[in-house]
């Protein structure tokens, strides 16, 4: 089965400066990243998806340097030019920010980016939701920003919670010219009913909106391993919901490195869709990544 990992990171931290990993120590969704406080390049990657036909990858950035946006364009596609990988790039971009039209109009004009991510401000729970709040999907600054993405041939990588859900919605519905791709699933950390209802209602109401995807990605549980029986049921509820052709699979390495190897997390993808006709799996698998992420599948094969 041909694959085309729709979600992964290569860096280089004797070159170049990645402040969440470069300064304090930071505990984030998985608990302690102390273990990724090391180069990761494709080699390691390489090494990491022995046996499977990877045939591409997108590379979403990395947090780098934010007073640099451009310089990890200029990195990756040195990279790619020497490695072969990765295929494309989403690159970052702060769209409430002073310089956001120079930084689009930049990614635009580079064939090898795709899009853009930039992570709105987010509450810590559904009920702490502020709509507008600074920083938000509904800032009027940030809608500036997203305003000329379409413009520029950009589309949107969002790295939100599920309870955010409905302002991307909204966010969607005013830009239907703008594509959005879904983080991690919608990052359903709360897998008890209560959380998964919440979850389930949230994903349904941005499946609603025709240009919204999702990669189904970034399901590791803090504290636990990568299991197929954690994780099967929400990939197969966000297929569901979402149907075949608006979602992907993805290994979000090395950050899911914490919580499985990328054996286990693909194998985990197949065995969870292996009922599908052969057309769907490669859909979910490579396909569906090559059309949103505009790759050239004649040219990877």
């Amino acid at each position: 089965m041909r694959i085309i990992d729709a979600h992964q990171h290569f860096w280089d931290l004797d070159a170049n400066y990645l402040p969440w990993l470069a300064d304090k120590p930071v505990s984030f969704r998985y608990g302690n990243y102390d273990a990724l406080k090391r180069n990761y390049l494709p080699a390691d990657y390489r090494v990491d998806a022995e046996g499977f036909d990877l045939i591409g990858s997108v590379f979403i950035e990395t947090e780098w340097n934010p007073a640099d946006p451009l310089g990890e364009v200029d990195w990756v596609s040195s990279l790619r030019e020497r490695e072969g990988l990765p295929s494309v790039m989403v690159a970052q971009a702060w769209l409430d920010r002073d310089d956001a039209e120079q930084v689009l109009a930049a990614h635009g004009r580079n064939p090898f980016v795709r899009g853009i991510r930039h992570k709105p401000k987010s509450a810590a729970q559904q009920g702490d939701v502020v709509v507008g709040a600074p920083g938000s999907m509904g800032d009027p600054a940030f809608r500036r920003g997203f305003a000329l993405l379409a413009a520029n041939g950009l589309s949107f990588d969002l790295q939100t919670p599920w309870w955010h859900l409905a302002e991307a919605a909204d966010l969607a519905e005013a830009f239907p010219q703008t594509q959005i791709i879904i983080n991690h699933t919608a990052l359903p950390s709360d897998r008890s009913e209560e959380g998964l209802t919440g979850w389930r209602s949230a994903i349904r109401r941005a499946a609603e909106c025709p240009n919204i995807a999702i990669k189904i990605s970034g399901l590791g549980q803090k504290g636990q391993s990568w299991t197929l029986e954690m994780n099967r049921p929400v990939i197969r509820d966000t297929i569901e919901i979402f149907g075949v052709e608006r979602c992907m699979f993805a290994s979000n390495f090395p950050v899911d490195s914490l919580v499985a190897s990328f054996a286990t997390i693909f194998d985990g993808f197949r065995r969870s869709v292996e009922d599908l006709p052969a057309a769907q799996q490669d859909a979910l698998f490579c396909d569906n990544a090559a059309r949103l992420y505009r790759i050239d599948l004649k040219e990877r094969t």
